[in-house]
């Protein structure tokens, strides 16, 4: 079915821009012909009409004949044969109206016969220009859908992207833990235990997350701190975590584990190289559409270095390009004692978002 069925206001638009070719076509039937001016605009508002669903038969043979995937032979022929069918048929309808006019206008139908040939001109030359413009129209509809398919693409994407970095988090969290209760086991048998059963709950709280995009805050740091009582069966004292949580800030979404590898690397490259161990700080404001969420923590400048795998903050950023486009953010920087890890994420439930807001 052609769209413009589908669509009152269009087909409505289309047959008014006939109004303006009936009355040109009347004009010239008057000039050339010499009918009066209300005997062509009698026959010509019908024949305007007719000829409107006629043209509108070419979308058909287009859709048939694509540019491009028929030769230019084959759509000479049928396009041809087409404009001749339907000016043929105009014709035919003209001559049908100008007898029924002739009870009207005594004298009509001899009159009008001899406009026919120019009629069907007419007919042939408005039957080829809607197929250009069916074209043109068809040539736009598969530029839209190409654009619609390649933005879809990009999404599907964006989302894989998304769940295969969220799937590194796990294994390399695990990684590390079942390191940490490898090293416990040796000391201390009872406390291996307890961070084993500590961890198993701690993944079966991951797994409910699902395929979840984002989460609430306090979900989030509620993720994190149990995360931190797996670490802290392991470093006892020497583990410290506070959290400053802005209560304005406990509904804004954040994506599932955002806060993991930070809070992960706070304790391996920070805690676990001081002998008398150090403090973890968690701190959240929002404002003017913004999440700002940072993560200090203290570190021996003189310790030796950790391995590091780049997996951490590395994958937290690409979760942040691939969701946010450019709307997000991870910092870090160190002082002579302290690393701080802040990320910048869209609230929209706090203000709207400006270049001007951009925590600083």
């Amino acid at each position: 079915m052609h769209p413009l069925f589908a669509n009152k206001t269009g087909l409505l638009l289309y047959l008014a821009l006939w109004i303006p070719f009936a009355a040109t076509l009347a004009y010239l039937l008057s000039v050339t012909g010499g009918l009066p001016w209300r005997e062509a605009a009698s026959i010509t508002a019908p024949l305007a009409g007719i000829y409107a669903f006629v043209c509108l038969s070419a979308w058909y043979l287009c859709r048939y004949l694509p540019l491009g995937a028929a030769r230019v032979p084959s759509l000479v022929l049928n396009h041809g044969e087409a404009a001749i069918i339907a000016a043929l048929l105009w014709v035919v309808a003209a001559k049908g109206l100008s007898v029924l006019l002739e009870r009207v206008f005594a004298g009509f139908d001899r009159r009008f016969s001899h406009q026919l040939p120019l009629l069907f001109a007419i007919g042939l030359q408005l039957y080829l220009l809607a197929v250009a413009v069916h074209y043109i129209l068809l040539g736009l509809e598969r530029s839209r859908e190409a654009e619609r398919h390649a933005q879809e693409a990009m999404l599907a994407a964006r989302e894989a992207e998304l769940r295969a970095l969220k799937a590194q988090i796990n294994p390399h969290f695990l990684f590390n833990s079942l390191n940490s209760i490898s090293a416990l086991a040796t000391m201390d048998g009872l406390r291996a235990r307890d961070m084993c059963l500590t961890l198993s709950d701690f993944l079966r709280r991951t797994l409910s997350l699902g395929d979840k995009e984002t989460i609430p805050l306090t979900e989030e740091v509620a993720m994190a701190q149990l995360y931190l009582s797996v670490e802290k069966i392991r470093f006892g004292a020497r583990l410290r975590f506070e959290t400053r949580l802005d209560g304005e800030c406990a509904a804004c979404p954040v994506p599932p584990l955002i806060l993991q590898p930070l809070i992960e690397n706070a304790v391996k490259h920070g805690v676990a190289g001081m002998l008398e161990g150090g403090s973890i700080a968690l701190a959240a404001r929002c404002g003017n559409g913004w999440l700002t969420v940072t993560v200090e923590n203290d570190f021996d400048p003189e310790a030796e270095a950790a391995s590091r795998t780049g997996i951490g903050l590395e994958n937290v950023r690409s979760r942040l390009r691939a969701r946010y486009s450019g709307e997000a953010s991870l910092r870090a920087s160190a002082t002579e004692a302290t690393y701080r890890a802040e990320l910048v994420l869209p609230c929209p439930s706090h203000g709207r978002r400006t270049a001007e807001s951009w925590p600083s």
